[in-house]
């Protein structure tokens, strides 16, 4: 590739779009920078944040002369959004993403991608529980893994490209089958938010003698809800994109939540021992 991207254009300014403009602006990876949005209040403090040099509504005419084009809008927009990018991408033109869903993605995007086109999955992991250009930081993918997704019909030449940027971006790269992706994250990521969500809600609308039980919640439960204060219409289309998978995820969480629920209903101390002992080895490890 060459040393820098004549034109990067951004569709989806917020955290994860943001974030990837100023990484490669900061690596001195792209000379001109194009922020495309449908929130005209996102568009302009990205571009009062010097995120974007450009700004527009348009994504069609702001991709024509784009090498890069990268989609950061959420899951469920995705592929609509390359379908009205898709007549209007100069040959040549590499099209990626960083959503935390896979398989239908690649599988529709690619379907689009005029000839001399090509389009690359892509999931960084990182983030926040924060939204917005303000929330954009140059650093958010440094020393964190992003995965590509490559199928039989990506070209080598724009993988190759998909990775030489991730890695500008501080990023671990590394490679997975579409639905294999699917079904990790499931596990990791997308059932851990819903467990978050079910917790809070059911914790906030628990009726305990008329008190408000959350104004007595301490860090432990803050913790362990942290994500819960993440986007919901972000989560939203997420378990809709994933939806078997993740069922799946929650059926193999329930049943071990019945599982500890049998142990405590029968007050069985040794099972309660065993249960977290195991548990607690399996978190541990993760450190």
């Amino acid at each position: 590739m060459k040393e820098t991207i004549d034109h990067l254009a951004v569709i989806g300014v917020g955290l994860i779009g943001g974030s990837f403009a100023r990484a490669m602006r900061e690596a001195g990876a792209v000379k001109r920078i194009t922020g495309i949005d449908i929130s005209k209040t996102n568009l302009e403090e990205a571009l009062a944040l010097g995120i974007c040099d450009k700004i527009t509504q348009d994504a069609a005419n702001a991709v024509k002369g784009a090498q890069v084009v990268f989609i950061a809008v959420p899951v469920c927009s995705t592929i609509d959004v390359a379908a009205k990018i898709a007549p209007f991408l100069p040959s040549g033109c590499i099209v990626t993403d960083g959503g935390s869903v896979k398989q239908l993605i690649v599988n529709g995007c690619e379907a689009l991608m005029p000839p001399g086109c090509h389009f690359v999955g892509g999931h960084p992991i990182a983030g926040t529980e924060y939204s917005g250009p303000a929330a954009a930081t140059a650093t958010l993918y440094r020393g964190k893994r992003c995965i590509l997704t490559p199928s039989e019909r990506t070209g080598n030449e724009a993988l190759e490209m998909a990775a030489t940027l991730w890695g500008l971006a501080g990023a671990d790269v590394c490679y997975m089958e579409p639905g294999h992706h699917d079904r990790i994250f499931a596990e990791i990521s997308h059932l851990p938010h819903a467990v978050a969500y079910a917790l809070v809600h059911a914790v906030g609308t628990a009726d305990v003698e008329g008190e408000n039980v959350l104004s007595y919640t301490a860090g432990g439960f803050r913790d362990f809800t942290r994500i819960a204060s993440s986007d919901p219409a972000m989560w939203r289309d997420i378990s809709v994109m994933n939806r078997e998978a993740l069922l799946n995820s929650i059926d193999g969480f329930s049943a071990s939540l019945n599982k500890l629920r049998k142990l405590i209903d029968n007050s069985d101390k040794d099972g309660l021992s065993e249960f977290f002992t195991i548990a607690k080895k399996f978190r541990d490890g993760i450190l």
